[in-house]
């Protein structure tokens, strides 16, 4: 009989994603950027809310969460450089670098969590 599915603490999910919408938060303040700041972090909030709130749904905000942290974390790392495809060019200072470091590490929880929780309940069933 498979074991029942693992469950992330909601107060720990919680406190994953804050920490990953503080290092957006910290990167749009330092770089003057404005406008996802809010909007990633109603959608935040919104796929926390749907894990917590309905059980059913797990599996497919944990796999939501994971892609929004890994989205999150490839962006630090790709704006950073002064690609010919970015439709600006990023400063290369080392206020920036470190900014993209802040913002690439904040991601870290939230990706290594969803990570481990979808290896935990890959094939187990909700009950």
């Amino acid at each position: 009989m498979p074991s029942k599915v693992h469950l992330l603490a909601p107060w720990l999910l919680a406190l994953l994603v804050t920490v990953s919408w503080l290092g957006l938060l910290a990167h749009n303040y330092v770089e003057s950027v404005d406008g996802s700041t809010i909007a990633i972090g109603l959608v935040s909030v919104g796929l926390f809310l749907g894990w917590w709130r309905i059980p059913s749904r797990r599996h497919a905000l944990d796999r939501l969460l994971l892609a929004m942290g890994l989205i999150q974390l490839v962006g630090a790392a790709v704006t950073v450089v002064p690609f010919n495809f970015l439709p600006f060019a990023p400063s290369q200072t080392l206020d920036h670098y470190l900014v993209h470091v802040l913002y690439g590490v904040s991601q870290l929880p939230l990706t290594s969590a969803m990570i481990t929780q979808l290896r935990k309940n890959s094939g187990k069933l909700q009950a």
